[in-house]
């Protein structure tokens, strides 16, 4: 039985309301972070995270007695992926005319999360009035050297520091070691600060 919540999972395999709303509630606030990060700002004016959270659930609910059967991955991530799937999807819907360049695509068929956001993630919190432009410039450097990372190292940020998976999560998704994924990791913050600084302070290595 996949993770630690196997009664809860084979009670919503049988029709338990109770237990799936449990199950949906246990992991919406991850998934719903997955998606804001990785959906398109182009397609957000015709399709809303909650559109890829609603046809991910009901496809999960369809497919449980089978996930169970022979789970292939823990739940969460069995979700996650069912959740990348639905935004391909959408992608694929919306942005054919713009094309994707199919080298980024390093996960499990997952759309990739834009340089712009996971800037705005590492930025963080609203600069105050006398510190907007500033901030401007530092998010364009930001976005720059994001551009520069080697696409999986830029894959284990955004699911390690944004999307908050653990490493181990990490590992499994993009099928590494936890030795690599972690080591994928520290070495893209790590080019990140070489490139800018300390962004949170705003201190740059010239």
């Amino acid at each position: 039985m996949a993770d630690d919540l196997g009664p809860t999972l084979a009670r919503a395999a049988t029709g338990d309301a109770a237990s799936w709303r449990d199950l949906v509630g246990r992991h919406h606030d991850r998934l719903r972070r997955m998606i804001d990060l990785r959906l398109d700002p182009r397609v957000r004016g015709r399709v809303d995270p909650s559109d890829v959270l609603q046809e991910t659930y009901l496809d999960a609910a369809r497919r449980l007695s089978d996930y169970l059967a022979d789970p292939p991955l823990p739940f969460f991530l069995w979700l996650r992926q069912l959740a990348g799937t639905w935004l391909a999807k959408a992608h694929r819907t919306h942005l054919a005319a713009h094309g994707r360049d199919v080298r980024r695509e390093v996960t499990l068929g997952n759309p990739e999360a834009s340089s712009a956001a996971l800037a705005d993630g590492l930025l963080g919190r609203e600069a105050r009035p006398s510190e907007v432009a500033r901030q401007g410039e530092l998010r364009a450097q930001l976005i720059a050297a994001i551009e520069r990372l080697d696409p999986l190292d830029r894959e284990v940020l955004a699911l390690r520091h944004f999307e908050q998976l653990t490493n181990a999560e990490t590992a499994r998704v993009l099928g590494l070691s936890v030795a690599a994924a972690s080591k994928r990791y520290v070495r893209g913050l790590e080019r990140l600060r070489e490139g800018v600084g300390d962004w949170s302070t705003g201190d740059e290595r010239r």
